[in-house]
């Protein structure tokens, strides 16, 4: 025979089967995962950033400007650079460094390190190390004239060779001392000079300038011109008037005896030879 149960047991038993049915709803409700320690957040690539030269060379001391969010912390690396310093200013960063002394060729530099916020930030780029290729040597500058030799008013052409923007020549022998001369762009200057009136005869320097220094002193030889010889005029004397002109009267004085005087010269010495 079955017993009645009482309120109490009603209760306890009712208590007992929604506890038995909770945990097994409890068993069965999917659970939420657990924040993972490794996830992390990544700051843009936008924002982080490396404006590096366009060409160094090994042993250059160099500065670049870095992009990174305010109070980020990070290195900057590579195989090309040596002792990097970077210092955070007003207007951003900025790193400083010396090329290594490595092989010519492009080379990686990178960053990384975290922001502000803890999220990680790294950026790449790359840098050209190569050595400076040597400078041309000029070739030397040169002068040359025509010729070595002029009179008051000859001309001479002058001609310079220079790397140099401008050329000029200078001497006392040409007219105003100083010959202005005209390039054609590729290093060859041309110009005239004109004997000077008043030069002697003898030598002259001619000096040869480009870019405003003298690099030669040619020697051009002269010839001044020959001086007229004007015949002295007494100015007491006058010309005589076609009118004026008389005709001498008799012989010609020619510097010898009248012919009497030669006869009579002649008889005396016939008699004398005679006589002995």
């Amino acid at each position: 025979m079955l017993k009645a149960l009482t309120v109490p047991a009603l209760a306890l038993a009712s208590a007992l089967a929604l506890g038995s049915t909770a945990s097994a709803f409890a068993a069965t409700a999917p659970t939420a995962p657990a924040p993972s320690a490794s996830a992390t957040a990544t700051t843009p690539a936008a924002v982080v950033g490396m404006d590096l030269p366009s060409a160094v060379k090994p042993g250059d001391a160099i500065a670049f400007s870095v992009s990174a969010p305010a109070g980020s912390r990070f290195a900057i690396s590579s195989a090309a650079l040596d002792g990097v310093r970077i210092t955070e200013g007003k207007g951003g960063w900025t790193a400083n460094a010396t090329v290594a002394r490595v092989k010519d060729g492009s080379y990686g530099v990178s960053l990384t390190g975290t922001g502000p916020d803890g999220a990680k930030i790294q950026a790449t780029a790359q840098l050209k190390v190569g050595a400076a290729a040597p400078k041309p040597t000029p070739a030397p500058s040169t002068v040359h004239l025509s010729k070595d030799f002029g009179r008051p008013g000859d001309k001479v052409l002058v001609t310079v060779r220079t790397s140099a923007k401008d050329a000029y020549v200078s001497s006392r022998a040409f007219t105003g001392g100083h010959v202005s001369l005209k390039g054609d762009g590729k290093g060859t200057f041309t110009g005239t000079a004109t004997v000077a009136n008043d030069v002697t005869t003898g030598y002259y320097g001619v000096d040869a300038f480009a870019g405003g220094t003298k690099f030669d002193t040619v020697k051009f030889s002269t010839e001044a011109a020959a001086t007229p010889v004007k015949p002295h005029v007494d100015p007491d004397l006058k010309p005589l008037r076609p009118a004026e002109h008389r005709k001498p009267k008799g012989s010609v004085n020619t510097g010898q005896a009248p012919a009497a005087t030669i006869t009579t010269l002649t008889t005396a010495a016939t008699a004398e030879t005679g006589r002995g």
